[in-house]
């Protein structure tokens, strides 16, 4: 992202509340995963959508910010044959999901019934839920049986790829910075740092 960009990003959030609540989700995000008995981070789509580039910020991350438990464990719908074992966890990983935990689903379409109702047992066996949709923050649609299983949800507002992207890519930098720190210039600054970044060949 050049530096036009990045002040026109600045521009757009200026006054939206957007950069506050990148920065409250992102700081329930590393609450959850670093408070005393956390356990493992799960990350999930979508059957459409597999959110590969936040898992692989999200790990880039947890070691930058010496959070560890901030690197996630991707789960996904369809599990290849020989896929990679960091790339061969399924959906039954919910199923073991309880107090500790932390469920991130992230969700530009609607979740479908199989995922929330995993989700949901999660939740129900101790789980943190957070989830980030496509949806407005007060009109759910189609999210809001995912919204109503959240303790904390992101409304981006628009599921078209860039932004969506643009947004969780925000979320994992600011999920990285200790609290008070996740501003809007700084916001701004990490999107350009983030997108003018090298390639993540891992995922």
């Amino acid at each position: 992202m050049d530096a036009v960009r990045v002040s026109a990003l600045r521009e757009r959030l200026a006054g939206t509340g957007w950069p506050e609540a990148v920065g409250g989700f992102a700081g329930e995000l590393r609450h959850a995963v670093s408070r005393r008995g956390a356990g493992e981070l799960l990350l999930v789509g979508t059957e459409a959508y597999e959110p590969w580039h936040l898992a692989a910020h999200l790990e880039d991350e947890a070691a930058w910010s010496d959070v560890p438990r901030l690197a996630p464990t991707l789960l996904r719908h369809r599990v290849p044959a020989r896929a990679p074992a960091h790339l061969a966890h399924g959906l039954q990983r919910l199923t073991g999901a309880g107090r500790g935990a932390t469920v991130l689903v992230v969700a530009p379409a609607a979740a479908g019934v199989p995922l929330l109702e995993r989700v949901h047992d999660a939740r129900r066996h101790g789980a943190t839920v957070l989830a980030v949709d496509g949806a407005a923050a007060d009109d759910p649609g189609e999210h809001a049986d995912l919204a109503g299983l959240a303790h904390r949800r992101l409304a981006v507002g628009t599921a078209d790829e860039e932004p969506f992207d643009l947004a969780q890519h925000l979320v994992s930098a600011a999920a990285g910075q200790p609290a008070g720190r996740r501003g809007l210039g700084r916001l701004a600054a990490l999107a350009g740092q983030l997108t003018a970044g090298p390639a993540i060949s891992r995922w």
